[in-house]
């Protein structure tokens, strides 16, 4: 077998070393699969670090929201916004951690709501909302503390909530829902509506 020769600058000829070179090739593409893994890293918990995603278990915020849709939650807003009511927000359930839930902001710090004859009283005023799946069926009177938010499912009667176990805590906000991503056909930006009132 002929041996492979390169010519330098005074045009002598030498063999090349193959092993050597085989040598090079092989830290080159280590170095490579280093610096992309290191990347994908990178990636992973910057992209973690600002967004979350969710899976919808339940019919709790229908029809807003369907049984197993995922969701992408953006981390950010509220560490330099605040927290409007009509915000669709996923959160650490008060009474167990372990529990990720996702409902909408109904109060603030001061509010007082009152529920009663199938509607939602927002300081005296009732709310109009076409996006619940039914008027509530329960009744009740809240004033939200500092610190805390009112949240409810807009399935009303079928929603484990602040009506039924209190406020919700700020500090237990994991972030602000954006998107529906998948299934593909249900892909949405989801809009938090603003809660419009009625004399």
């Amino acid at each position: 077998m002929e041996n492979l020769k390169v010519q330098d600058a005074d045009g002598q000829t030498a063999p090349i070393d193959e092993k050597n070179n085989d040598d090079i090739n092989w830290k080159q593409f280590l170095r490579d699969l280093v610096e992309t893994l290191l990347l994908a890293i990178v990636l992973y918990v910057g992209i973690n670090a600002l967004s979350a995603r969710v899976r919808v278990d339940g019919m709790s915020m229908q029809p807003t929201l369907e049984n197993g849709e995922f969701i992408l939650i953006n981390r950010i807003p509220y560490k330099f916004w605040d927290i409007e009511r009509g915000d669709i927000i996923v959160f650490h359930h008060p009474v167990d951690q372990t529990q990720e839930l996702i409902k909408r902001v109904i109060g603030l710090p001061g509010d007082i709501i009152i529920i009663k004859d199938k509607q939602v009283l927002l300081n005296g005023i009732a709310l109009q909302e076409q996006y619940i799946a039914a008027s509530p069926v329960y009744d009740g009177q809240w004033l939200v503390p500092n610190r805390s938010v009112f949240v409810l499912g807009d399935n009303r009667n079928d929603s484990s909530d602040s009506h039924s176990w209190g406020m919700l805590p700020m500090e237990n906000i994991v972030g602000k829902a954006v998107l529906i991503y998948w299934p593909p056909p249900q892909w949405a930006v989801i809009h938090h509506i603003e809660l419009l009132s009625v004399d």
